[in-house]
């Protein structure tokens, strides 16, 4: 109850009176691009407090100026000022009769050369850690992530505190005061959908149009159900598989997972090199959501760790190993088991929904990077409020599903879906793209409640 009125009394805090912003041309602009520094609290929660720098950046409309669009590409972390620029061409449509409004996100500056006050940290990719066998595997595991969490806590503390989706929003609710006023229409890509549904949740009254691509439901009633769901969907990926591969692939491949995690095996290609059984379901799972073009090379890849040499699921890039890359945002927003039973009961269910891929590409999975972290969740999942405007939603295949949780809270909503392989439509789909645009530009959705692109 404390924490709920807490949250309220957060939410009804208005936001300090931004000056007028200052526009120059963006540091190595060359598409037209003006940027303006705008001076946010570091802690929302003390609006008189010590205060950090958003970059803002903006593009302007090609025609006739009808409003603005706020745009984010998620990560979290993604320089929006940056990843506009590479990909402006994308936005002529639209610019054609809306300004674009984009921004660095806190935290990330030194990460992703964002122009915001960032933390003075680099976080590296991490191999996924095994589900603990007891309690002082446990212990240590929430030792290590708490140990290599400090590293970055103790450079800036305040600013380490405050980096969820829910500041996040608080930052967008800021520069849409800068800029005008008028009513948000945003546009969040991959996990900057978060930020938009802590947005919708924290400022209802304040949304015109709502659109996210290629996203997950942080606004799950009940999180245990929304794992279930996310198993499910990955479970989807190795079925469409198996169809195409046919002739008993699936007892096969839960066979040799089976095996794999009495007896790891070893990619002969790189020395030292060996998966288990989970660590081959998360390449599995990777190579799945390929589709067709990926499935040739991941039916090899079966072949050959059925022979013993599991060199074909190695990564051409990157780690060796299923990895991630977990800082403060997602510890702040995702759900995390308090103990091991917690944990090994969630992961036995999962294990039980989605034998070919288990807790992979869930976040049952990605919370072990989480646990012991020196800042507790502070932006859990919650439903959206009622009296939204209707959102417009967009994925590929697994995303559609997540994203069509999410659009189904907000009556008349609508969703484009893809039926194929891909994160996010937006650059991708032309398709996909007219409809965002014309939901952002005159707030129209598409005809039908479900749209295929």
């Amino acid at each position: 109850m404390l924490r709920t009125l807490a949250t309220l009394l957060l939410a009804l805090t208005p936001a300090p009176t931004p000056a007028s912003l200052q526009w120059i041309p963006c540091p190595g602009d060359k598409i037209g691009m003006e940027c303006a520094d705008l001076k946010v609290p570091a802690d929302w929660r003390k609006p008189d407090g010590r205060t950090i720098t958003l970059k803002v950046g903006r593009l302007k409309a090609t025609g006739r100026s009808e409003g603005s669009v706020l745009i984010a590409y998620g990560g979290p972390g993604g320089p929006g000022i940056a990843l506009t620029q590479r990909s402006a061409e994308s936005w002529a449509g639209l610019r054609r009769r809306m300004e674009l409004l984009t921004w660095d996100t806190r935290g990330y500056g030194e990460q992703f050369q964002g122009l915001s006050t960032g933390l003075p940290c680099v976080w590296t990719r991490i191999p996924l850690s095994p589900v603990p066998r007891d309690d002082a595997e446990f212990g240590r595991l929430a030792a290590a992530n708490r140990g290599y969490a400090e590293t970055c806590r103790n450079k800036d503390p305040e600013l380490f505190a405050n980096m969820s989706s829910a500041d996040h929003a608080r930052d967008m609710e800021a520069i849409r005061r800068a800029t005008g006023g008028a009513k948000l229409n945003y546009y969040g890509a991959s996990y900057a959908g978060f930020y938009g549904q802590a947005y919708a949740r924290l400022f209802p009254g304040k949304v015109r149009t709502m659109a996210l691509d290629g996203t997950w439901n942080h606004s799950a009633a009940d999180w245990s159900t929304e794992l279930a769901a996310m198993a499910r969907t990955n479970e989807q990926f190795a079925a469409r598989y198996f169809a195409w591969k046919g002739g008993g692939s699936a007892r096969q491949w839960q066979s040799l997972i089976s095996n794999a995690d009495r007896t790891p095996i070893p990619a002969k290609s790189v020395p030292g090199v060996a998966y288990n059984g989970r660590d081959l379901q998360d390449l599995f799972l990777g190579l799945s959501r390929g589709g067709p073009p990926a499935w040739g090379k991941l039916a090899k890849a079966i072949d050959g760790a059925r022979r013993g040499d599991a060199s074909g699921f190695v990564p051409e890039r990157g780690g060796r190993y299923p990895d991630q890359l977990t800082g403060v945002t997602e510890c702040t927003d995702w759900p995390r088991p308090a103990d091991r039973a917690a944990l090994t009961a969630e992961v036995n269910r999962l294990r039980k929904l989605a034998p070919s891929t288990g807790e992979a590409g869930t976040l049952a999975a990605g919370t072990l990077a989480c646990t012991g972290w020196p800042a507790g969740v502070t932006n859990p999942p919650a439903p959206l409020p009622k009296g939204l405007p209707p959102f417009l939603g967009s994925g590929a295949w697994g995303e559609s599903d997540a994203v069509q949780r999410v659009v189904n809270q907000v009556p008349g909503s609508a969703l484009v879906r893809h039926e194929g392989p891909g994160h996010t439509l937006y650059a991708s789909n032309p398709c996909a793209r007219a409809h965002i645009d014309r939901y952002l530009t005159d707030a129209t959705l598409p005809p039908s409640p479900e749209t295929e692109c």
